[in-house]
């Protein structure tokens, strides 16, 4: 498939580094060219506009939705097949927004198991039930730690809770990710854990949790 991921989460853009993309985005007067991947997304995030990867985006709520805004209307997508908007966390503006202003087919939610987390969980949810996008699951992200020497698995952040709030919202679960410094050091290096490690038990993971978000919309 065609892919493009739209980085809305202005005052934390991490999408850039973690496909180790560097430089500034190209623009005309017909608008914004996306970069694109090694194997070929196109990305479009503030950290592509900005002098530097460390310069800081002070704006308030209103001004950081419009630009958001600005990005889906102004960049070049072109011809893709699904596209992925990184949310900031939270329930604020740019998500307000972006749920009324762009037709989403739905929302996936990211947490980690601890219940302090799916606090915030439940309430994005909430918020994205009651702007009428349909939630196609919740992902359990760090759920465990995976010892790279031993192998021994340990649940520092406990264990589950994703699933058990997912089942009690009625919604899919939709896989759980390792805490693994595999996955964080190639996250770091700009060569994601698929396309580093494409056979591993990793990707695997990656790769089901994609199929069933697939088979959602």
């Amino acid at each position: 498939y065609k892919v493009g991921i739209l980085d809305a989460d202005i005052t934390g853009p991490s999408i850039p580094k973690m496909y180790g993309l560097k430089g500034a985005a190209m623009a005309n007067d017909e608008g914004i060219y996306p970069m694109i991947t090694k194997n070929g997304i196109k990305v479009m995030s503030i950290n592509l506009l900005l002098p530097t990867e460390d310069t800081p985006v002070i704006w308030r709520g209103p001004v950081l939705a419009n630009m958001v805004k600005q990005f889906w209307s102004e960049t070049l997508w072109q011809d893709i097949d699904y596209m992925f908007v990184d949310m900031p966390p939270g329930t604020g503006d740019i998500q307000i927004t972006l749920s009324q202003k762009l037709d989403f087919a739905g929302a996936v939610i990211v947490s980690t198991p601890q219940d302090i987390a799916l606090i915030d969980a439940v309430k994005g949810v909430n918020m994205f039930k009651k702007v009428n996008v349909p939630i196609l699951g919740i992902i359990e992200n760090m759920s465990y730690y995976l010892c790279p020497k031993c192998g021994n698995r340990a649940d520092i952040f406990g264990h589950a809770g994703a699933q058990a709030t997912a089942a009690e919202l009625g919604v899919p679960f939709l896989g759980e990710i390792p805490l693994h410094i595999d996955i964080r050091s190639n996250s770091d290096n700009g060569t994601p854990i698929v396309s580093a490690q494409p056979d591993g038990e990793f990707a695997k993971i990656y790769k089901e949790i994609a199929a069933k978000v697939l088979s959602e919309l």
